[in-house]
């Protein structure tokens, strides 16, 4: 890199995290090929006692050393949490299957009784479900409360396969009189489509358990979110729902509110970049008048939203005292429709609820007043960008795209570079759901340092990238176990 900044402070990251009933190699950049390179691995968790979570994420594995590790947890029994997202990076796809199946074996082999497994960011297609196929159809799952899939690539295919598995699991445990309560399901980026997110909507509506669902960017259209909407009414303590840039259109948009009217529990809405349009809008709007009484969050930006509809959107969430925020940003309002929604939502006493919104209005109207041309450009962009931080694709390439006006000569366009990059990523990492490791791999791909099997064209890398870069590291705002990574690929 141009700079030590990031190496430096990899270097201060310990190499080892322990909290109580947890061994952690997390974020460390290490790459894995046989049993001789997890020798220490395997000696740690053989020596741990009470062992309950591995945290493997942000190295690599090869079959052996995954067989290696699977080998010292088959006696591990009290083991319930596999956090093992971003642990194939580099490996050839015909190499996940087989070591997922040994580690799989081995919690069976344990007859441990899993919490969570998250297995996000591995991109392990169709063919890495089969690997964990049954581990999911088996006791070891029973017990699943969170099931995190995020950025793995299993098309129709794998989610057809990963249905049938839960389904299965469903059916199983409930006939040993314990039937599986998963709580937490998120599989965004997964391009589950239709058929895929129709599937997994049978198997969710015969749970009927989940709190919150996550399936972003899966090129889902209404036939599919249709099919979602009606196994959430079946859902009563659903409590979060991020369909975030999926495209809804009317009657998705319908379908949807007619599932939120049999709902009470939920509190975090995202159908921002959905194209629900202003008929949906309206339906919406009439759901949320209805109930929803402890609403906080409501996302529908990016929607083709007119201003008429987006005033009933702001009227409905009147008397709502647990709301926190409404996103109506990027949608078809104009100067005055953006001043009637202000206008509603100041006459409400909850003009701060619009903050996104007020934001880059005044963020921009303040900057028009005080540079020069080159940061009009920018801050035009950042505005009419208007990131959604929920989607960490999204914000990677939103860093980029401003990062690369930065100018170290023009105080005022370094300024505007670095405050508005500041309140993305700040805003991005503040945020519980957001997916940090999935922010830097998305960054890796688009700066050609990483491959990507959606075939994404990489940007043309200028000063400003690295100049950037080296300034976030060093914010308190960036976790230090992503550093290591990103130094990892930046160094070669």
């Amino acid at each position: 890199m141009a700079t030590d900044a990031v190496a430096q402070l990899a270097d201060s990251l310990a190499k080892t995290q322990v909290t109580e009933g947890e061994l952690s190699y997390k974020g460390q950049g290490r790459k894995f090929d046989n049993a001789q390179s997890v020798e220490e691995i395997v000696k740690e968790i053989q020596e741990f006692k009470g062992l309950q979570a591995l945290r493997l994420e942000g190295n690599t594995y090869g079959v052996e050393a995954a067989q290696a590790i699977a080998k010292a947890l088959e006696t591990k029994s009290e083991f319930k949490y596999c956090y093992w997202s971003d642990m194939f990076t580099g490996r050839l796809r015909s190499e996940i299957p087989p070591a997922l199946n040994s580690l799989g074996a081995a919690l069976m082999t344990a007859g441990a009784r899993l919490t969570v497994l998250d297995l996000s960011d591995n991109a392990f297609g169709p063919d890495g479900v089969k690997g964990i196929e049954k581990l999911l159809k088996s006791t070891a799952c029973h017990t699943l409360q969170e099931l995190r899939l995020n950025n793995c690539g299993m098309g129709i295919g794998g989610g057809k396969i990963l249905a049938a598995a839960l389904t299965e699991c469903y059916k199983q445990s409930s006939a040993q009189g314990t039937p599986l309560g998963l709580k937490v399901f998120i599989a965004g980026r997964n391009r589950l489509e239709n058929d895929g997110a129709t599937a997994l909507a049978q198997a969710f509506q015969l749970m009927g358990s989940l709190e919150e669902v996550h399936v972003p960017q899966n090129g889902i259209n209404h036939p599919g979110v249709t099919a979602l909407a009606t196994a959430m009414q079946h859902n009563p303590q659903l409590r979060v729902l991020n369909l975030n840039d999926n495209t809804f259109t009317k009657k998705g948009a319908i379908a949807m509110a007619q599932a939120l009217k049999h709902l009470r529990s939920v509190q975090v809405i995202n159908f921002g970049d959905c194209l629900v349009r202003s008929e949906g809008a309206i339906a919406i709007a009439e759901a949320i008048t209805e109930g929803l009484p402890i609403l906080k969050e409501l996302n529908l930006s990016f929607g083709e939203i007119t201003g008429e509809a987006a005033l009933l959107v702001a009227q409905s969430v009147e008397g709502k005292a647990t709301l926190e925020k409404l996103d109506l940003n990027g949608n078809c309002l104009g100067e005055e429709g953006c001043d009637a929604l202000r206008e509603v939502m100041d006459g409400l006493n909850m003009g701060d609820l619009l903050g996104s919104l007020r934001y880059w209005i005044e963020i921009l109207n303040y900057r028009l007043k005080q540079v020069d041309g080159d940061v009009f450009n920018l801050l035009s962009l950042f505005f009419s960008f208007q990131v959604d931080v929920a989607d960490a694709g999204k914000t990677a390439e939103a860093f980029l795209k401003i990062s690369s006006v930065y100018n170290e000569e023009d105080k005022d366009v370094k300024s505007a570079v670095l405050d508005s990059i500041d309140a993305i990523l700040r805003k991005a990492f503040a945020s519980p759901s957001f997916q940090g490791y999935n922010f830097i791999s998305s960054l890796l791909v688009m700066l050609g340092l990483l491959k990507s099997e959606d075939k994404v064209k990489p940007v043309r890398v200028v000063p400003g990238h690295l100049q950037a870069l080296e300034y976030v590291v060093r914010q308190d705002y960036f976790p230090q176990d992503h550093i290591a990574v990103l130094e990892a690929f930046m160094s070669r």
